[in-house]
Formats: C-alpha cells, sequence, structure tokens
C-alpha cells in the first residue's frame, strides 16, 4: 500500500459558525485515528488549507468525503502524490489558526499578502504548512 500526501484548498460556507471549526476538528481527528491519517488544517476565518497522509485508498476516501460536506465549498486539489515519509506523523489533524505569525510564513510563498490558498502553487502550499507547522507545540 502506497503512501500519500493530498493538499486541498477550500472556502468556508457562509452559514458556518465559529463552534462548527470544533465540530470539523473533533470528527476529522476521530475519523483519522481510525483511518490512520495524519495533516495539518490551516484556517484564516475565510479559507482552509488541509494536509492528509495515509494510504492511497484512506486519503483518496477521506477527500471524497471532504467533497460531499456542505461545510465549505470549492475545494481544489493542490496536490496528490505519492511520498516516502509522512510530514506530519505526530498529528491525527493539526490545526493552525491563523496569526500575525501566520501572515508572515504566508507572503513568504504567495503572490498577494491576503492569503489565497487557491493562488498558492502545490510546492508553495506544502512548504508553507511546512512552517507553519513550526508554530505549533509538538
Amino acid at each position: 500500500m502506497y503512501l500519500t500526501r493530498l493538499i486541498y484548498a477550500s472556502t468556508i460556507s457562509d452559514n458556518i459558525s465559529p463552534s462548527a471549526i470544533a465540530d470539523i476538528l473533533d470528527s476529522a481527528n476521530k475519523h483519522n485515528k481510525l483511518n490512520d491519517i495524519t495533516g495539518v488544517l490551516f484556517f484564516d476565518q475565510k479559507y482552509f488549507l488541509q494536509c492528509l497522509e495515509g494510504s492511497r485508498f484512506q486519503v483518496n476516501e477521506t477527500y471524497n468525503r471532504l467533497l460531499q460536506d456542505n461545510r465549505h465549498s470549492d475545494l481544489v486539489l493542490l496536490e496528490f502524490k505519492d511520498i516516502s515519509v509522512r510530514a506530519f506523523p505526530d498529528w491525527t489533524m493539526g490545526f493552525i489558526p491563523e496569526s500575525v505569525l501566520s501572515k508572515a510564513i504566508h507572503l513568504k510563498f504567495s503572490p498577494r499578502k491576503n492569503f489565497n490558498p487557491y493562488n498558492l502553487r502545490s510546492d508553495s502550499a506544502y512548504q508553507m504548512l511546512l512552517e507553519l507547522k513550526e508554530l505549533l507545540p509538538e
């Protein structure tokens, strides 16, 4: 079974309450733990940028579930590739909220100062998530 990384961007739905983010994280942690998926989610109050790592089958199944989730829209697949090692092995779903530090990191990889993951190349999105990972406690 191949180890795979998937990175996607999406836009939060208009009708989502702030408590929905906690629900998203809770359900993602439970699902990912059961399916040996690791990853990280960056959220800036408008957009999601998420990386999932795991078996090709489980990551693909998870992405197909996400496509049906009405809490976000306009999902765009930025990367889907086989990998030899996980970048986020310690997190079933790490969460990185927007902060002053994340804005500085974002600008490093983006053509514009306002975060919009649809403007990121796949390798830039991945490198940005790696740098944002350093902001979180292990």
